[in-house]
């Protein structure tokens, strides 16, 4: 009750438009969010554990349960900018519509999808967790990664977060066994080699400095790695180092290139190749310019059944619903403690 009483949310304004959280934190960009009410999400971003809501169409509700505020970026600050909402997506949208009438045609249904800053390490590790695998199963591998390896952070609605596992968690002997078992597969290999990589070969802030790269040197960078093929280095390009031309191109994004974009009559077999992996990402380049990434994650989350029965605009939770609750519980605490000082009679 006491912790419950204790959250504090606040607002952070951000349109509807620009920002649809059932759609952003669900399309397999980040692994880390629950949803943990009606239009509530609940995860772990760099160290923080944060609920968020949309509060009405004009503003988010945001709720930082370890918050950090005075160490860097304040938390209104930090979240501007793991969402990117200096970028105005509207008119981003509006230039990408005027480029493609397909495009136009999905992007009347999936606004609000941004493209997250995230951080490197994490998408490293999670995208190497997506060799042949789908987002369910990816966030539950994260998941066993981050409550195994990393540092319990909080407890909400019956649930632990856990921050993700400091590099060294993840080299020591006993690492890939360990993944085995938990049900990782051949991906254990890959993360126990390449965290062994990174701390005796790489220098300490390497994967960050990727970012400082033009984009196909950071993305040649990243395939040195173990576990790293084109897709996922384009993946950790575009998420979390800042390349928001770099567009991943997996079967799914193949297919719709087959089907909307015409490639069919150019490559025959199912399985890509470097060449035609390149050119359908140079497509997407020329087509919408330097944040094709960003429009290709659109294209990509329209296409994904989950969202097939989404609603086009998002549905925003009524004040009431959290902040009754809070206040409900508040007075109950407050009973509590008043029977607790009470003198007796």
């Amino acid at each position: 009750l006491a912790l419950m009483s204790a959250m504090k949310f606040s607002a952070l304004a951000c349109l509807c438009s620009e920002l649809r959280l059932e759609l952003t934190l669900c399309c397999g960009q980040s692994f880390r969010w629950q949803e943990t009410g009606p239009n509530e999400w609940t995860g772990v971003v760099k160290g923080r554990m944060i609920t968020l809501c949309r509060l009405d169409d004009k503003n988010l509700q945001y709720c930082v349960h370890n918050s950090t505020d005075g160490e860097n970026l304040n938390d209104k600050e930090f979240l501007n900018d793991y969402f990117r909402l200096h970028e105005n997506l509207l008119a981003l949208c509006a230039d990408w519509s005027k480029r493609d009438e397909n495009f136009a045609k999905k992007a009347e249904s999936f606004t609000g999808i941004r493209i997250l800053r995230q951080e490197p390490l994490e998408t490293l590790f999670a995208f190497i967790c997506s060799s042949n695998n789908n987002i369910t199963r990816i966030s539950g591998m994260v998941e066993k990664l981050c409550a195994t390896y990393g540092n319990k952070l909080g407890h909400y609605k019956d649930k632990d977060y856990f921050s993700f596992p400091p590099l060294e968690a993840l080299a020591v002997e006993g690492v890939e066994q360990t993944l085995r078992g938990l049900g990782f597969g051949y991906r254990a290999g890959y993360i126990h080699k390449t965290a062994k990589l990174l701390l005796s070969k790489r220098s300490k802030g390497w994967l960050e400095s990727l970012a400082d790269l033009p984009y196909l040197e950071a993305h040649s960078a990243l395939l040195e790695l173990t576990g790293v093929g084109a897709k996922v280095a384009d993946c950790v390009c575009l998420m979390a180092l800042d390349k928001l031309e770099a567009v991943p191109v997996d079967t799914h994004v193949w297919q719709i290139a087959v089907r909307d974009y015409g490639f069919k009559s150019i490559f025959k077999g199912k399985t890509l190749t470097n060449k035609a992996y390149k050119q359908v990402g140079d497509h997407f380049r020329q087509v919408f310019g330097p944040y094709a990434g960003w429009a290709h994650s659109i294209l990509f989350s329209a296409d994904l059944k989950r969202f097939q029965h989404v609603p086009t605009t998002q549905l925003p939770v009524k004040r009431s619903s959290h902040i009754d609750y809070e206040n409900t519980m508040k007075r109950k605490v407050q009973k509590l403690e008043e029977r607790v000082i009470a003198p007796s009679s």
